[in-house]
């Protein structure tokens, strides 16, 4: 049965948007987990646009189930995850003017700096994942790197307007996600992931963890965050 892992950036989001101390992700967090989650996601930006240091440091201390950092390839962030130590890190590309990312990282470009890299977060006991867009080569890359995990983007399928290419995108990510498996990585899958769009994922075994933020956040102001994580672990769990 997959998990679900709730990302509380947005919930930074709002905060920052004002500059106040609420709402506060570690509190969102905590009632994520109450809730059924069996993880938390936060992305620690080098711009700091919506979680920040202080938020990771107190989430480290308190998630109760994994704590997944998402973060660039970078020396300071590397500095920053030998410091807090997560339960699993995610190498995402980043750039400063996106709203959000983009799009996955291309580990065949960088597998000489990667592997390295890599190899220092796991000699301290984090797990790494990579997050990649659905495409063999990027899965053979990260297998070389020495990648614990592959996070399987799946943000162009969410975004697609028509059947035929959501049908093409969503083979695209089977493919991708059944060779990750065959070569003994970790699957997990996420962004822009809903609670319609879930449903396509039914039966897709390999896939161990979905990590699901904007449309959670999103459905919490209408109904609350408590229920809003219920609903979506709920569908997680009847894949």
């Amino acid at each position: 049965m997959p998990h679900l892992a709730i990302n509380v950036d947005h919930v930074a989001t709002v905060r920052q948007a004002r500059g106040v101390k609420e709402p506060d992700p570690v509190t969102a967090a905590a009632i994520a987990e109450l809730a059924g989650a069996e993880g938390i996601v936060v992305h620690l930006r080098e711009d700091r646009r919506h979680i920040q240091d202080r938020d990771v440091k107190i989430l480290r201390q308190t998630v109760k189930t994994k704590l997944n950092l998402e973060m660039a390839a970078t020396s300071e962030m590397q500095q920053i995850a030998l410091e807090i130590k997560p339960d699993m890190v995610t190498l995402v590309p980043e750039r400063r003017q996106e709203l959000t990312t983009e799009g996955g990282l291309d580990v065949g470009l960088h597998k000489e700096t990667l592997k390295p890299f890599i190899e220092t977060l796991r000699a301290q006991g984090i797990a790494v994942s990579l997050f990649i867009n659905p495409d063999l080569e990027q899965v053979k890359a990260s297998h070389w790197v020495g990648a614990d995990f592959v996070e399987v983007h799946t943000g162009i399928f969410s975004d697609t307007e028509t059947m035929e290419s959501r049908e093409s995108e969503f083979e695209r990510i089977l493919d991708a996600v059944k060779l990750a498996s065959k070569l003994g990585l970790g699957v997990n899958a996420g962004h822009g992931l809903d609670y319609r769009n879930i449903t396509w994922f039914k039966g897709v075994k390999e896939i161990e963890e979905f990590s699901i933020g904007h449309s959670v956040v999103a459905r919490a102001v209408i109904v609350g965050f408590e229920r809003a994580v219920r609903e979506m672990v709920y569908l997680v769990r009847s894949l």
